[in-house]
């Protein structure tokens, strides 16, 4: 057992499943005496609802993923080579295939509006981002995924009191807010993603609390019930000792 084959098994699971799938697959492989997998397992993160849906695309659908990344890569490379007739046929052709893998993803998946417009926007980032098509293509998303760049420069503006910014200050000033916006949205999933995975845990947790309970409460019934046998007994002991030594003074007589 590694890591590969565990993250495999844990991110391909609804994320209902994913915590105590997890707590097992980490106490197994410390009971093999692999703490140090352990320790990697305990690590993983559980995924938001949008990455499990696109976790479960790229094992459910992965021709049609595959041909969205085919597409990414040659729009990047009209890009690159500033090929207009090329950019203009394929981003055609990309709003057309990334509406319809964006469907296969949320079929089945009962997404909330917020959740099916994170899994356009880690769509959208798989086509004009390598890395990010590599990411979703693994299947092991824990988040969403976002991406800024391969976009034209915004055209000069005049900004405050008239003064003139150039496209590289515009562009900073852009790229700046843009990267905010994109931190801030990370830690907001981070945090609900943190505060599901406490949720699950506390709901685990309170249901073992409750059966070990009912367990001692269960205990403690029986051992009443003993502890007023074992005094019986004694009153019974008790009583056939005295009778015992009076049938000796008897016999003795």
């Amino acid at each position: 057992m590694d890591l590969d084959e565990v993250a495999d098994r844990l991110y391909a699971l609804v994320p209902s499943e994913f915590t105590a799938a997890r707590a097992a697959e980490a106490g197994a492989a410390k009971a093999a005496g692999e703490a140090g997998l352990a320790r990697e397992i305990t690590g993983l993160r559980k995924p938001t609802v949008s990455a499990w849906a696109l976790n479960r695309a790229a094992r459910l659908h992965p021709g049609e993923l595959q041909e969205l990344f085919d597409l990414g890569e040659r729009l990047r490379s009209a890009w690159e080579e500033h090929d207009a007739d090329a950019l203009a046929e394929l981003t055609r052709r990309r709003g057309d295939l990334t509406g319809r893998v964006g469907r296969l993803v949320k079929e089945g998946a009962r997404l909330s509006a917020a959740a099916a417009a994170e899994v356009d926007q880690t769509l959208d980032a798989a086509v004009v981002d390598a890395d990010a098509a590599a990411q979703v293509r693994r299947g092991r998303l824990v988040r969403p995924l976002s991406y800024s760049g391969f976009a034209p420069a915004p055209a000069p503006r005049r900004g405050p009191a008239g003064r003139k910014r150039t496209p590289d200050a515009e562009d900073e000033v852009a790229r700046a807010r843009q990267e905010a916006e994109e931190r801030r949205a990370r830690e907001r999933q981070e945090a609900e993603a943190a505060y599901e995975e406490w949720r699950d845990a506390v709901a685990a947790a309170a249901e073992e609390h409750r059966a070990r309970a009912e367990k001692v409460a269960r205990i403690e019934k029986k051992l009443a019930k003993a502890r007023r046998k074992l005094a019986e007994t004694e009153q019974r002991l008790e009583v056939a000792r005295r009778e015992e030594r009076l049938a000796r003074r008897r016999l003795e007589r």
